[in-house]
Parts: structure tokens; sequence; C-alpha cells
């Protein structure tokens, strides 16, 4: 069976095979239809097509989830890292789509968990955490994503959960031993859960250790970009007025101390499971 590709202007004959605007295969791989992704396939279709954008079939089954069609591509030698114009990786997409499935698939390819920053794109870990999908924050940290990769727009993965209020995804960053005062300009993420007025993520923060009084590049801390007696006002008030306990102040300084590995050593504590547990934000 002989299937045509179709193009709607000039093919180019590259690295990669050729470009299009879109093909049959990139269609194909978007809307999940694996059975004739396979046809495509077996009759020569190549799997490595790209776009003007730069963008492959593997990077359109990963933005729509689709798990199975990225199995064929990758099986079929699909370049796992290939970039678009903008520098999203497929594992970029994945993440961003919410689909740990296809991020597993990609990783067992040989995936970067930690493609380089560039000026138009994030991380993966970015990613997850900007579309607030928890369970890729997880993979990924637990595939290595630096915590502390900066991007230009968005900062830290923490201040990227925080921007755009995903409570879980910046509680697992946190748990992993993300640096909770890490600025960007100055901005902590205390300063952006202040901006979106979230009184769970600012009590998350300070449970970690987020600093009330850090200030930014205009001086202002974090109770400053909230509305007086607002909630979050409030809540920031008491925490500026009331000092924390001992035993709060005790395992903020273990945790900084031992950062990433904070739950490495102290699962191997010779402690009690609870005690243990509250060490570890359990």
């Amino acid at each position: 069976m002989e299937v045509a590709v179709a193009v709607r202007r000039p093919s180019f004959f590259g690295e990669l095979g050729f470009w299009a605007v879109r093909t049959v295969v990139h269609e194909a791989a978007a809307l999940g239809h694996a059975l004739l992704l396979q046809q495509l396939i077996e009759s020569g279709a190549p799997v490595n097509i790209v776009n003007l954008d730069n963008i492959t079939p593997l990077h359109d089954a990963c933005i729509q989830g689709q798990a199975q069609c990225v199995r064929l591509l990758l099986d079929a030698g699909a370049q796992v890292d290939i970039r678009t114009v903008h520098g999203n990786t497929p594992l970029c997409n994945a993440c961003a789509a919410g689909s740990p499935e296809c991020a597993k698939l990609l990783l067992e390819h040989g995936a970067t968990a930690n493609p380089t920053l560039t000026a138009l794109t994030a991380t993966p870990l970015h990613e997850a955490c900007i579309r607030g999908n928890v369970d890729c924050v997880k993979l990924m940290i637990a595939e290595g994503a630096q915590l502390e990769a900066f991007d230009i727009y968005f900062g830290t993965p923490l201040h990227a959960a925080c921007i755009k209020e995903h409570v879980d995804c910046a509680k697992a960053l946190l748990i992993a031993g993300a640096s909770v005062n890490a600025a960007k300009f100055h901005e902590t993420a205390l300063h952006y859960a202040a901006k979106v007025r979230n009184v769970d993520l600012i009590e998350l923060l300070v449970e970690f250790g987020g600093n009330v009084y850090a200030r930014d590049n205009l001086g202002r801390k974090p109770i400053n970009y909230t509305r007086p007696g607002s909630p979050p006002a409030l809540c920031l008030q008491f925490y500026e007025s009331t000092p924390l306990s001992l035993q709060h102040l005790s395992r903020v300084a273990l945790r900084t101390a031992l950062g990433t590995r904070a739950q490495e050593v102290m699962s191997k504590l010779n402690l009690p499971n609870r005690i243990i547990r509250y060490l570890c934000y359990c």
C-alpha cells in the first residue's frame, strides 16, 4: 500500500528528511489515529518530517497526549530531543499537556530532563508547573529535573507554580527541596503569592521558611502587594508580628541545610516515623 504524504508547499530535503506546512503524519499523530500512523510509517513516511516551525509529528502527539502515537513514532526512530523554533522539546510538550504517560515514554527513549534553556522556552518542569500538572511535576523531580532552573520570564519552577496559583505543584517542589526564598529580580515566591492574593500559597511558603520580610527591587515586602484588611494581608501581618516556634525554625533550618537531599537523609535517621514525617512535611 502506497500512502502519499500531503504537503501544501514545496519540500526541502535536509537533515531531518524534509519540511512541510503540515502532513498526514502530523495529523494522524495529533489526532491519535494510531492505525493510520502505523500504516504511514510502514509505507515509508518520514517520522522526523518538520513544518516551518520545526514541529515534528512527535511534538504534535505529545502536546495532545497521544501516548500510543508517541510510542509508534519513537519505535520508528523519531528524534526524542528535537526542538521547535521556539525551543520546545517533545518532553516540554508532554509536560505542558499533563501527560505523564507520554513523558515516561520519552524519558525511556533518552529524552533530556534538563534541556538547555533558551530565551523562548522553559524546561519541562517549568511547563508542568505553569499548567498545574502535578503528576508530571513529580515525575520530572524523580528524573532529576533542576529545581532552580531559571527561566527569564517565570523565574524558577516554584515561581511559575506560584504565579499560576498551583498549590499542589508548589508543595511538591518544596518537599523535593526547592529553595523557597530564591529570587527573580529580588522577588521571591512569597511576593508572587501575595500578588495573586492566595492565602493557601502564602501559608505553604511560610511553613517551608518563606521570608515575609524579603524586599524586592522596589523595596517592597510581600505584604505591600496586598490590600489592607484583606485575608492575604491579615495572614502576612500575623506572620510578621508572630515569631515562629523553635520547633518550626528547627525544621526549616534542617530542611535548608539538607536541600534536595532532605528526604533521602532523613529517612535513614534513627528517629520515630512520626518525627521523620514531620521533618519531611508528609
